[in-house]
């Protein structure tokens, strides 16, 4: 059974930093893409980020140069560093999973290409 465990949210000032760990067990695949959405308040959820087992990385415009993502293969954990924090960050973060790689993971970006999901942290970013 695959599991992904989010943590590092919080509350933080804007132009300040955070960073989310996610960590993922029960898969078994040689392939995946792994990524981030985030969920504001009365928004739909949106990909910010995605990485795949080949270390290929996709951003979306709204967090391109402030946010990273990355991750530890030998520890099964992805990584999202978010940087120059800005109060439309706000939201509740998840990382989730699939097993394609490559343009399939750079380009679909919706929700329901996802089939592994974590249960979410809160950010919060005050001005």
């Amino acid at each position: 059974q695959v599991q992904l465990v989010e943590s590092g949210g919080g509350s933080v000032q804007a132009g300040g930093s955070q960073r989310l760990s996610c960590a993922v067990s029960g898969y078994t695949g040689s392939s995946y893409c792994r990524a981030w959405f985030r969920q504001g308040p009365g928004k739909e959820r949106e990909r910010v980020a995605a990485i795949d087992s080949d270390g290929s990385t996709i951003y979306a415009i709204s967090v391109k140069g402030r946010f990273t993502i990355s991750q530890d293969n030998a520890e099964n954990i992805l990584y999202l560093q978010m940087d120059s924090l800005k109060p439309e960050d706000t939201a509740m973060y998840y990382c989730a999973a699939n097993s394609f790689k490559g343009w399939l993971c750079r380009g679909l970006a919706g929700m329901t290409q996802y089939d592994y999901w974590g249960q979410g942290t809160q950010v919060i970013v005050s001005s």
